[in-house]
């Protein structure tokens, strides 16, 4: 399924109360990056959204005018596994035309300017405005 304006974005109204939930239990460095880099515009005046429901997937944050989805990684135990999950949704989410760009709880807490210049940086390589 191609994800556009009509369909809203491949939004998934069946995910929408565990949205809401993951909305309200943020992690620290999910909190960071909404509160310093996506709220509000602040990033090169873009709207995104926090733990949308896209597919069968709870996307950290998307933008739909850049089809842009951020995702950010915690700590895991079972890094094989996940990392062979995470490829299958990057798959997905790809094929109905998002790009998906990943941070790790790491990089945002101990230098989120770095994360931010670097969205910066993809957002003007492909001049959106």
């Amino acid at each position: 399924m191609e994800a556009n304006k009509e369909n809203l974005y491949a939004y998934n109204t069946n995910l929408q109360p565990y949205a809401s939930s993951f909305r309200r239990q943020m992690t620290k460095a999910e909190a960071c990056l909404w509160k310093y880099v996506v709220k509000a515009r602040k990033l090169r005046g873009y709207q995104f959204r926090r733990q949308r429901p896209v597919l069968q997937y709870i996307a950290d944050f998307m933008c739909m005018e850049l089809m842009l989805i951020i995702e950010v990684d915690g700590i895991t135990h079972d890094w094989e596994e996940t990392h062979k999950r995470d490829r299958k949704r990057e798959q997905e989410l790809g094929a109905a035309g998002f790009t998906v760009l990943r941070f790790t709880d790491e990089d945002i807490l101990k230098d989120i300017n770095a994360v931010l210049g670097y969205l910066e940086d993809w957002i003007d390589k492909r001049s959106f405005k």
